[in-house]
């Protein structure tokens, strides 16, 4: 990693000083729901949640099996009718746990004293501003890679696998997953984590989450009998990045989850995006229930999550006797995985060009 030296980025001496200018932050947006968990210090590094599979639905929280051409109401309620002076079988529950070990994330961007000393602009304060945005962006990448990692995938178009997919996001497409999430109990978001260092959540009207890119805004907007987060009723909470809501679930975009360049079938006319012009860019939206995934962070004995810390070119040590170099730094301990298979699913389509 390069030390940022005086002539690292030309001065503005001489020159009429303008305002510096805004830069790309990066959105959090993922970590509103879902399950969050504080790692107190000195108690290990791995979290284990655990789930009770329900009787009777061991196999994706259905609880009438497949079989076909038979009253399954009837046969699942024949299994708990007794007999006359003949005591049922006990049940028993089955434990499914889910462990997740924290991993470390640090940024570290480092000055030089001259830099420090003789530049104009107050370099590290402009340090701590991204080094707090870097970290929030490994962040949300840690959560989106491990959500989109779910095994329930649907496909855009008449797609059967990610390098098949050829169509955008439609309505239809969005009730088949909402119907797939119903059918298996998934439960609708109605609190979300508020803003701020410490945990805590806001109530918000019930409903599916979907996630998708800003590159999805119009075919979002585009969908039939969509509600516009501009026209929402004074009472609704909107949620930062919402574009709007239809049927039941609601849109929060991100230019920070990123596509598979590349990844669909061959582009032709559909009229949809692609980077090298020949195969579709596959965007993965993510729909889901409450506490579908969780994160955990571990905090310090002063309670906070973060450690964020300068050290001035003018602290000397044995490695720095001179006092020629200064960081900016933060660290975390952080992770994320599916807490609920079942009720996360992952559509991969295209988008409009």
């Amino acid at each position: 990693m390069a030390l940022q030296n005086y002539n690292s980025q030309p001065g503005r001496i001489n020159k009429l000083l303008g305002q510096i200018l805004a830069h790309a932050e990066p959105m959090e947006v993922t970590g509103n729901i879902g399950v969050q968990k504080d790692v107190p210090p000195n108690k290990g590094d791995t979290v284990i949640f655990r789930r009770w599979i329900p009787v009777g639905a061991p196999n994706q929280n259905v609880f009438f099996p497949t079989t076909t051409a038979v009253d399954r109401g009837n046969a699942f309620a024949q299994q708990y009718i007794a007999s006359e002076g003949v005591t049922p079988g006990p049940l028993s529950v089955t434990a499914q746990d889910y462990p997740v070990t924290l991993q470390q994330l640090v940024i570290v961007f480092g000055f030089s004293d001259k830099m420090a000393d003789q530049y104009e602009d107050d370099i590290p304060t402009e340090y701590k501003l991204q080094v707090g945005q870097q970290l929030g962006l490994a962040r949300e990448m840690i959560r989106f890679g491990a959500i989109k990692a779910s095994t329930n995938q649907f496909y855009g178009g008449t797609g059967t696998t990610r390098a098949t997919v050829n169509g955008k996001l439609t309505l239809p497409l969005i009730r088949k997953v909402v119907k797939y999430l119903l059918a298996r109990h998934a439960k609708q978001v109605t609190k979300i984590l508020k803003s701020g260092v410490e945990y805590g959540t806001v109530a918000v009207q019930q409903s599916f989450m979907c996630y998708a890119h800003t590159d999805l805004n119009q075919d979002i907007y585009d969908l039939p009998k969509l509600k516009d987060a501009t026209d929402y009723a004074q009472a609704v909470s909107r949620i930062p990045g919402e574009v709007g809501a239809v049927e039941g679930v609601r849109f929060v975009t991100s230019p920070d989850l990123p596509s598979i360049l590349d990844g669909g079938a061959a582009v032709g006319s559909t009229g949809l995006a692609s980077n090298l012009g020949t195969s579709l860019d596959v965007y993965q939206v993510v729909i889901a229930g409450s506490d579908a995934w969780g994160q955990i962070q571990m905090k310090n004995k002063g309670g906070v999550q973060a450690e964020a810390s300068v050290i001035l070119p003018s602290e000397k040590d044995k490695n720095d006797p001179a006092g020629q170099r200064g960081y900016v730094t933060a660290k975390n301990w952080f992770n994320a995985l599916v807490t609920n298979p079942d009720w996360v699913a992952v559509v991969n389509v295209g988008t409009t060009a």
